[in-house]
């Protein structure tokens, strides 16, 4: 009967263990960079060599002109180049990257109008992510990346730091 209390806890523990491991298809994290839409969140489905995300977050905030909030999405692969690890991963994304804004006169019979247009600018990129722990567990992520944008005005490429963690 005492091998049997002993062995008991065990048991669960191992069916606790294993329902989570199915469970682990998905993960949600925090951070600053592409991976979260500027700074904020992303929604991520993983496998063991790779994520696919959603994101929503804040590129800008100022007093003046209040903030630049928008959504993102990507996908991360750690197998492209054929590496032992799933540590290191290479991604495209698309995502908001800032917002630009500019003043247009036009002359009429009655005088001047003056009209302000702002906008929000989206790019596309290519990144690379360190996972602490590996793609598919919850740990800390570095990375970089750089990416082109809709801008009209502002600079036509840029690029993000990154810094975050996925639970």
């Amino acid at each position: 009967m005492k091998k049997l209390a002993l062995l008991l806890p065990l048991i669960s523990l191992n069916c606790f263990a294993e329902e989570n491991k199915q469970d682990k298809d998905y993960s949600i994290g925090l951070g600053l960079g592409a991976m979260y839409s500027g700074i904020g969140t992303n929604l991520s489905f993983v496998s063991e060599n790779d994520l696919k995300y959603i994101s929503a977050g804040c590129v800008e905030y100022s007093s003046r002109n209040g903030s630049t909030c928008g959504f993102g999405a990507g996908w991360i692969k750690t197998d492209l180049f054929g590496a032992n690890s799933n540590k290191h991963g290479f991604g495209v994304y698309v995502s908001i990257v800032g917002n630009e804004s500019y003043a247009s006169y036009t002359s009429t019979t009655e005088g001047v109008e003056y009209y302000e247009h702002d906008s929000d600018i989206y790019g596309a990129g290519v990144s690379y992510t360190y996972f602490m722990n590996g793609i598919n567990k919850s740990g800390t992520t570095f990375g970089v990346s750089v990416h082109a944008t809709t801008a009209d005005f502002e600079d036509s490429y840029g690029g993000f730091f990154q810094v975050g963690y996925q639970f």
